[in-house]
């Protein structure tokens, strides 16, 4: 018979046991660093990278694994300090009181309870000698590699990149770093570095090779491409390459790499590799607002439509859904051909059915329209088209009113803001500009509308943010009875003037109104950041509306003023609630409220 043992003293025989088996597991190490002399910033970020004072944290457990982290903690320190100008600098890490260099990792401890890292930092070094040699033409070293400045590995790595690159912006693809030479003077505290460069001959652009298996036809990514096949060399040529194919629209990646070994004839080709986006897209959105009810749009695109980048675009939209006026809507196609004219440019077909059912009029258009649009960079744009619109019409001015045009569109687009869906620094200026000739005894005329924006952060990151909008139309011409109501103008609602009606301010006709032919609209918000997440807007909008091709001191005016809340949804951009109420002006009264999905500007 064998006794049982308490409970107790089985428990006890457990834990004893679990730890004759496991000699190195370590309890919670006790670590401080310290670096007389050295500034607290230097400290923190001592304190930051040192896997031994960070133990706990990394999940380092046993006490070979902290032994370990002790060793490489000595490289890692030292590289902070030479980044930071010490090249004299005297590390000591000690476990238990034991120089960690010195302990055996054949025999360690079965744990340590306390670590203490000492970082004698030694002079500041300035440098003596800072020398990059040969250097291209116009190649300009960072301001901190010089005699006399405090030298840094950080300094010289940079000089070392500016001197490659300049020779690589001068078309010698093939420069690289020779030598390096850097000698540390300890009693002078000097640091001297020279770094010998190899320019290697200039080359010319050869061959773009299309590699992967795209299903975009080769000679297509040519011509969009535009690869500067017998030019010199250039790494800005390079960048456009890649901009103008991922434009498109059609590749999730596009990959340039020069090859190796230029050509004998001083050429170097380059492997172009793609891997393309799922062909077709659908997307969703929508707006509410309290008077005018739901908007709903939806997208439908579909890429490479017939293996030559093209993209082919739907958008359909049903508004005032439950609102006060009736149901109305549109659907619009957009077919883009980016291979058609040259690298820069692509022509595009567009064409809009559409019907608007205000409060003020009700609207019929059908317009198809044929066009270029020129990109001269990322942040700018301009396009022309020509084609007709069709607009069938009941307004102020009488029922079934038909407009006949012909149609020459001009739009450029300048967007220098920092994110298109909440931008904190930067602008943005919209320009229309649209003759139109009329057809079966319509009006001639020009309508012109500009749209611009501004934000201003203070200097605050984004926390604190001033946004202003500037909108302006006017239509040149023909008499406000003379033009079809969709070219003129009204103000009021979620895009002019928030706590208005919208659309509802305009030319009174009898007990009617119309719109008018000038169009001036004053927008602005102060957005603070509450958290990271949640930001808290006020705005004020203004509206006038003009009988004459310019707003003048007799025009229609209105304003309206509210808070919002932003809830910021990341790369969708926040989603706004905003409330508002007139201010001035008798077209409206009471509360406002709108729901959507990014800034209201």
């Amino acid at each position: 018979m064998i006794a049982s043992r308490p409970r107790s003293a089985l428990r006890c025989w457990l834990v004893g046991t679990l730890f004759a088996l496991t000699p190195n597991l370590a309890a919670a190490l006790e670590t401080t660093l310290s670096a007389p002399g050295a500034s607290k910033d230097l400290v923190d970020r001592l304190e930051e990278t040192s896997s031994v004072f960070t133990s706990e944290s990394r999940g380092l457990d046993t006490s070979l694994e902290i032994l370990s982290a002790a060793l490489s903690d000595y490289r890692t320190i030292v590289q902070i300090m030479y980044d930071e100008g010490y090249f004299s600098p005297v590390v000591s890490i000690k476990l238990d009181g034991q120089e960690a260099a010195n302990i055996n990792s054949l025999n360690v401890p079965a744990s340590f309870k306390r670590g203490v890292i000492t970082v004698t930092p030694g002079p500041k070094f300035k440098f003596g000698t800072a020398v990059v040699q040969p250097l291209a033409p116009d190649t300009v070293l960072p301001e901190e590699f010089a005699t006399g400045k405090t030298a840094t590995t950080g300094a010289i790595q940079q000089a070392a990149s500016a001197g490659v690159q300049g020779w690589r912006d001068a078309g010698h693809a093939k420069a690289d770093v020779a030598d390096q030479n850097v000698i540390a003077r300890h009693a002078q505290a000097r640091l001297d570095a020279t770094i010998d460069l190899a320019p290697g001959p200039q080359l010319r652009f050869g061959k773009m090779i299309i590699q992967g298996d795209t299903k975009v036809r080769h000679w297509s990514i040519d011509k969009i491409a535009g690869f500067p096949s017998g030019e010199v060399y250039s790494p800005q040529q390079v960048q456009k390459v890649g901009t103008r194919l991922r434009r498109t629209g059609t590749f999730s990646s596009v990959s340039l790499k020069e090859r190796d070994e230029p050509n004998p004839d001083g050429t170097l080709d380059f492997d172009a590799t793609f891997e393309d986006l799922p062909p077709r897209r659908l997307t969703f959105g929508a707006e509410i607002a309290s008077r005018d009810g739901v908007d709903i749009t939806a997208t439908w695109t579909h890429r490479n439509v017939r293996r030559r980048a093209e993209r082919l675009r739907f958008e359909a939209a049903l508004r005032n859904i439950g609102g006060a006026e009736d149901i109305d809507g549109r659907i619009g196609l957009r077919l883009d051909q980016p291979d058609r004219l040259g690298p820069d440019d692509n022509t595009f077909w567009n064409a809009l059915l559409e019907r608007r059912n205000t409060e003020n009029y009700n609207v019929t258009v059908a317009s198809v329209a044929y066009g270029a649009r020129r990109t001269f960079s990322d942040r700018l744009y301009a396009e022309a088209s020509a084609g007709f619109q069709w607009s069938d019409a009941d307004d102020a001015y009488g029922d079934g009113r038909k407009f006949r045009y012909f149609i020459l569109p001009f739009r450029s687009e300048w967007d220098e803001r920092d994110s298109k869906v909440s931008a904190t620094r930067g602008y943005y200026l919209d320009s229309q500009v649209m003759p139109f000739a009329g057809l079966s005894d319509t009006d001639s005329g020009l309508r012109m509308f500009f749209d611009g924006r501004v934000y201003n952060d203070l200097g605050t990151l984004g926390r604190l943010v001033l946004a202003g909008r500037v909108q302006l139309g006017s239509v040149l011409g023909p008499p406000a009875d003379g033009v079809t109501p969709d070219f003129l103008f009204f103000s009021g609602g979620a895009g002019t003037v928030r706590g208005q009606p919208f659309e509802s301010l305009g030319i009174p006709i009898g007990d009617e109104v119309a719109g008018g032919r000038s169009f001036l609209g004053l927008s602005a918000e102060v957005r603070g950041r509450i958290t990271d997440t949640i930001s808290l807007v006020g705005f004020y909008d203004y509206g006038v509306v003009d009988t004459s091709s310019f707003v003048g001191s007799g025009s229609q005016e209105h304003s309206g003023a509210g808070l919002g809340i932003r809830y910021d949804l990341g790369g969708f951009g926040p989603l706004r609630f905003d409330l508002a109420v007139p201010v001035q002006g008798d077209t409206g009264a009471g509360l406002q409220f709108y729901l959507g999905i990014g800034q209201a500007f």
